[in-house]
Formats: structure tokens, sequence, C-alpha cells
């Protein structure tokens, strides 16, 4: 799932891409996709791009004295540059969910590969319309000290679910709380609020590092590259079975119904193997 570096740094790229352009139109070829009716997607047509930002995960296309174009990539969505596009109309049945085209003929398609439909796309007057939006917590990377260990003290959560609710911290989903819990030291499986101070101030530097550090890392890379420059930089997450990085302990993953967790034994837990929660008593 891309996750706050990508996005930010997709934002970033489309940004620049659209700057002095006008959305001469928005193709949705995937209708579940759409998950707004008023205004319509026609109200989008002709209107001058005046930003692209974003929202936790969530990206925001701001037309000027119009609406926004909210979308939320889900787990399997991506953005493509095109520098032209076919005259053949796109078929309903790949995965093209939607077509922005420029006035000068460039523009975006964006896709969702698998059967699984999650991407979102909403064309709203205000993106807090948008409800996933309108419960975002702190943006991740600019959570400061004291919000973290407030947002801490009352969350009786595991690290792991901690990092990844979107209405505590904006933008970290499954592989950047793997990498910035291995970073912090920390047990995946550890309460939130039993942190204490000096754990929390490694728990705070390791979000700004995995997060800063690869958001200026992307930020080289064309948004093609984006998904593979990340699973390439990834010291434990999608790596079970293989050496630690730092320690060389070899990296273990807890497996759930739908998603999983890895981290490192000697770096984490001190050296113990965590066992499938719904079977184990978990560590503090």
């Amino acid at each position: 799932m891309p996750e706050l570096p990508e996005v930010q740094a997709l934002a970033e790229r489309m940004a620049t891409a659209c700057a002095g352009r006008v959305l001469e139109r928005v193709d949705v070829l995937s209708i579940p996709a759409l998950k707004t009716f008023d205004p319509p997607v026609q109200a989008l047509t002709g209107r001058a791009v005046d930003a692209v930002t974003r929202h936790g995960k969530f990206l925001d296309l701001a037309t000027d004295g119009g609406p926004h174009l909210v979308v939320h990539l889900a787990r399997a969505g991506w953005v493509h540059p095109r520098a032209s596009f076919p005259a053949k109309p796109p078929s309903r049945r790949g995965p093209l969910a939607l077509r922005l085209v420029l006035d000068d003929g460039s523009g975006f398609d964006l896709t969702e590969q698998g059967t699984t439909k999650r991407l979102a796309a909403y064309v709203v007057t205000d993106p807090g319309q948008v409800p996933g939006i309108a419960r975002l917590g702190v943006d991740a990377l600019a959570a400061t000290p004291e919000q973290l260990t407030a947002l801490a003290a009352g969350a009786r959560q595991r690290l792991k679910t901690f990092l990844t609710d979107q209405s505590v911290l904006a933008g970290i989903g499954n592989a950047y709380s793997d990498e910035i819990l291995h970073t912090a030291r920390l047990s995946p499986y550890a309460l939130a609020a039993s942190l204490d101070a000096g754990r929390l101030a490694r728990l705070h530097a390791a979000i700004g590092r995995e997060l800063g550090g690869a958001l200026e890392q992307l930020r080289a890379v064309p948004i093609e590259g984006l998904k593979s420059e990340k699973k390439a930089d990834l010291a434990v997450h999608g790596r079970a079975g293989e050496p630690c990085p730092v320690c060389g302990d070899t990296v273990r993953s807890v497996n759930f119904a739908d998603s999983s967790l890895q981290y490192c034994p000697t770096c984490q837990t001190g050296g113990r193997v965590l066992a499938d929660r719904r079977l184990s008593r978990l560590l503090k």
C-alpha cells in the first residue's frame, strides 16, 4: 500500500506536471471507484489545476475555483504519468480506474491491480467532506515529541496498531510501521501507553528518520520506480527469513488473516520469538 513517503512524492510530481495546466476531462473507467455524485465529476472539466497535495495517504487535486478530486490508492492502486493517450477509448474491464487528461494532451492513469477493488475517488468542495480525511489524526511526519507523548499516554493499543491507526497518526501503513519499530528497537506488541520517556524519544526519532529519509530518497526517483525503490530500501518488512541488516539475526514474521508484520527478535524483543497473537500471550 502506498504510504506517506510515496504519496507525498506522487503529490509533488503531479503538482509539477500540472503546473499551469487545465483539466480537459476526467474519465471514470471503474464506476465503483467514484464514491460521490455531487458535485458531478464533470465539474472538474475545464478547471485549472491549483495544487496537488496530500492528507495522510490521500491525494488531493484542487482546481481553481472548483471542486477537489481526492483519491485513496488503497492497497494496489497507483498513478502512471502519460505524455499522451491513445485515440482508442480505454477498456472498462482492465485495471484502469480513472484517467486524468490535461489540456496539453498529457495526464495520468490511475490503476488498481487485483480482484479486490478498493481504490476510492471523491469529488468534493472541501477535502474534509471525505470521511477518511475527516478522521485523520496528526500527520506522522509533522508530529512533535510532545504530541506523540500525549497520543501514546492515552492509547491502550499495541505499537503496531498505534502507528497504523490513521485517527492517531496519519500516513503510516504496514511497511513503514515495521521499519519504524525496528529502527526504534521496540516490540510491535508493546503497549503504547507503557512507553517511558526514553523509548518514546526513540520512537519519535525513528518516525522522522524512516519517513523523512524515505521521502528524500524517493524525490529523486521517477514515479514508475517509487514502489520498487521502497521495497529495496526496507530492512525488515517483507524480508522474513533474511538476516537483519543490523545484527544478523533472522527476520521473523507474524501472520494475520489479511496482513503480517516482520521484526527482528534480537533488535526488538530481547531475542524472544513472537508467536501468532491468536495463540500466545502477548509480549509487553
